[in-house]
């Protein structure tokens, strides 16, 4: 099934300091603060959330699209993207900008200090679903504010069904806002404090939300996650990581296992096991596109962890 993938294009630099922030920063002086790190390691990461969901989706046998805008610095990434055989036929280059990015140090206590610049993804709402051919479901994933509306607008005039997935972009609308994306989303997925969020937004319980679409997804981290469709609490067990590297990712990872069992059909324990173990599978790797699997492979974790067959 061709799917829409509307979310940002990014890049990450992940920077490493072999010590520890609270070493070098003083309670006292926090109004006057002005420290440097020194970085010897540093990696860039191809990332945001259109491009790993696409990424894991492809592996699966799917056919996703990636609805973004990037900047003047896109090649590398498009050279990427040529090499995997995914479509950047819906992937817009807005001038004088740069593609989205963030810049992460890291200590040895697992502390983060992140700067984000968003770049060309706020100008997403220059793309429209319409210009994508072929398309018979959807996922909103964080993206430019104005765009993100726009786009879960013309998913629903179109009749296309799709998933709305805030993520860290939830924060960016008001309660009515949050309101209109679930009635017109046909399935939401947020992660758990997300979820505690979109329950303050909107002043409905998830359980009242979930009523509004065929189903409403919370991802629980190592508790697994929950799926609320047809009146029905399904628990999805955490499938079982071979090795703990990083959780950059995961979340992409997992949704692309949902789009995945929409798209094919599958029933929620199923579609909700399956995106566990893509989760799994996405820990053991660095960055949100550096894991590798075969569906041969994917078939193997899922009987390893549930004791059944997948396809």
């Amino acid at each position: 099934m061709r799917t829409l993938i509307c979310g940002s294009i990014a890049y990450d630099t992940i920077m490493v300091f072999r010590d520890r922030f609270k070493n070098h920063i003083l309670p006292d002086k926090l109004h006057i603060l002005n420290v440097a790190f020194l970085v010897p390691d540093l990696r860039r990461e191809f990332g945001g959330c259109a491009g790993n969901i696409a990424y894991t989706l492809q592996m699966l046998g799917a056919d996703p699209r990636i609805m973004a805008t990037v900047g003047d610095d896109f090649l590398p990434y498009d050279q990427r993207l040529e090499k995997l055989k995914l479509s950047r036929q819906n992937i817009s280059k807005i001038p004088d900008t740069f593609t989205a990015q963030a810049f992460i140090t890291t200590d040895l206590d697992d502390n983060q200090i992140t700067a984000f610049h968003p770049g060309a993804m706020n100008r997403s709402h220059e793309n429209h679903v319409g210009e994508a051919d072929g398309i018979r479901l959807g996922i909103i994933a964080p993206d430019g504010r104005d765009g993100m509306l726009q786009h879960a607008r013309e998913f629903h005039a179109a009749g296309i069904p799709f998933v709305f997935d805030p993520g860290q972009g939830l924060p960016m609308f008001s309660g009515e806002e949050l309101s209109e994306f679930v009635r017109m989303a046909s399935y939401v997925t947020v992660n758990d404090y997300e979820g505690q969020l979109l329950e303050q937004r909107t002043g409905a319980k998830l359980e009242e939300l979930a009523r509004s679409v065929k189903a409403l997804v919370v991802t629980l981290g190592a508790r697994g996650s929950l799926v609320l469709a047809d009146g029905e609490r399904i628990e999805i067990p955490c499938a079982k990581p071979q090795r703990l590297v990083d959780p950059t990712g995961c979340g992409d990872a997992y949704r692309a296992g949902l789009l995945y069992g929409i798209g094919a059909g599958l029933d929620w324990p199923t579609t909700g096991r399956l995106a566990s173990v893509l989760g799994a599978i996405k820990i053991g790797e660095r960055g949100g596109q550096n894991h590798r699997f075969t569906r041969d492979e994917i078939a193997q974790r899922y009987k390893e962890n549930f004791g059944s067959t997948l396809w």
